[in-house]
């Protein structure tokens, strides 16, 4: 139950907040488990978001609210039944239009000898989930007890399930609120909800893929390097080893857009064949995991390790090496297989990814004219999946794992009149007609050549 303490009452906290103070550790417990038993009403914890919207937050007093939305549930603990001074790593995406990075990292890394632990979820509006993606595959269930969790990775170093009912509960109950009093947007708010999330499930060792641009929630690389230094902090204060990736996202990441498609994509990638930004980007951040899970080994029992260099996206080759030698000798492949099988999954769609749903209608988005590609609306294209009934509109929508677009040119390309732009996969004529017409306004094309679009802006380590 909550403290009685007479000093501590909803509105004081409010009030505290509404004038800039900054909250103390008791002050967030209280306020935290009084909301999550429902001893706070939704009512204050409205005002208090809002007060903490405008307000913000210092960092020490984020780390607070997130260790306390963290412990407001269940703790797991992943290293049971693993050997002593095993390092768990996790990675984390802010969000992104086609952004299917976990299904070819995990298996690299794990094929590399990491364990990867990961909680994940589903998708809502333009950004897909990993769970929506994966549950592609005929049979793959991503609900699983704590003791499967742990035996899978213990056997198998891979696992990919569905967040638990009791893991992290006050961000579920803080997000839905967010969600409907335009509080969504604070960043202090933000960080929280995405690091009680990883701290709550046990790795030890954290890198973020914070995604910058159209197609991502923060649209800006100030806000994403805000967003990034805050969650690496957060991370850092808790015992954590922390790296921060900022990414683009102005333009679809790789070429597929869509579940079933990306889940392919995925698997191209895991046989050395995928798109190069896609590609470059699964060896940056499975490199990255390949590099602090090292540090965290060579720390166990010293605490967190000494802040290194930033800014820089070079990686030690070594790391570099290790995860295209899992790539070019099949085992990061027969991770995935594995992972896929160990998970109920039909294996026989992983091995003649043709097998996997397809759309009944394939349709191209030609360009108008001549031209270079400018840019294209990465959200737009999020937006069209959606409507194609890829994705949700709202939480417990159907989806349907068919439909997506497939980016056949990319900022920087040269496309003739006519030339297909991309490819829409539809579940029926009237989502392809839609679907056409909205894709082809999402294209800007210039007569004058276009870098290509960087992969990795920035490193954060913590």
């Amino acid at each position: 139950m909550i403290s009685t303490s007479p000093s501590l009452n909803p509105v004081q906290i409010i009030v505290k907040k509404r004038d800039g103070g900054e909250h103390t550790r008791e002050e967030l417990r209280y306020f935290i488990n009084g909301f999550v038993q429902d001893l706070i009403p939704d009512y204050q914890v409205a005002a208090w978001a809002m007060a903490v919207y405008f307000q913000g937050m210092t960092p020490p007093e984020t780390t607070e609210l997130t260790l306390a939305m963290a412990e407001s549930g269940d703790m797991l603990d992943p290293h049971l039944g693993l050997p002593p001074g095993t390092v768990i790593v996790d990675k984390h995406s802010s969000g992104g239009v086609g952004d299917k990075t976990t299904l070819a990292v995990a298996p690299i890394v794990a094929a590399c000898g990491l364990p990867v632990g990961k909680m994940s979820g589903r998708g809502l509006s333009y950004t897909g989930g990993t769970i929506d993606k994966l549950e592609s595959i005929a049979g793959w269930s991503p609900e699983l007890s704590e003791e499967q969790f742990r035996r899978q990775l213990r056997e198998i170093g891979l696992v990919v399930a569905s967040q638990t009912a009791n893991l992290a509960p006050a961000d579920k109950k803080l997000y839905a609120l967010r969600d409907v009093t335009g509080t969504v947007p604070s960043l202090p708010l933000i960080a929280s909800s995405i690091m009680s999330k990883k701290l709550a499930a046990g790795a030890d060792a954290i890198v973020l893929d914070v995604k910058c641009g159209r197609g991502a929630f923060m649209e800006t690389l100030e806000e994403a390097e805000k967003l990034a230094r805050l969650m690496v902090a957060i991370g850092s204060r808790a015992g954590r080893l922390m790296t921060a990736l900022i990414t683009q996202m102005e333009q679809p990441l790789g070429r597929a857009v869509g579940n079933a498609l990306e889940v392919k994509e995925a698997i191209a990638t895991l046989h050395g064949q995928g798109p190069d930004d896609f590609q470059t980007l699964v060896e940056q951040v499975a490199g990255e995991m390949l590099w602090l899970g090292k540090r965290a080994g060579s720390s166990q029992g010293q605490g967190v390790a000494a802040p290194v260099g930033e800014g820089s996206t070079d990686l030690p080759e070594e790391f570099k090496n290790q995860v295209r030698e899992a790539i070019r000798s099949g085992a990061a492949f027969r991770k995935f297989r594995e992972f896929v099988a160990a998970q109920g999954g039909d294996v026989a769609m992983v091995d003649q990814p043709e097998k996997l749903p397809a759309a009944p209608l394939v349709v191209d988005v030609t360009a108008p004219r001549a031209g270079f590609v400018a840019s294209i609306d990465a959200r737009e294209v999020g937006l069209t999946v959606v409507d194609l009934g890829g994705g949700r509109h709202k939480k417990g929508d159907p989806i349907d794992h068919r439909v997506g677009v497939v980016v056949q040119a990319k900022v920087g390309d040269r496309v003739e009149a006519g030339q297909p732009l991309c490819q829409v996969h539809a579940g029926n004529q009237a989502g392809a007609d839609m679907a056409v017409a909205r894709l082809q306004a999402a294209y800007t094309l210039s007569d004058e050549p276009v870098p290509p679009l960087p992969v990795v802006y920035e490193r954060i380590r913590g």
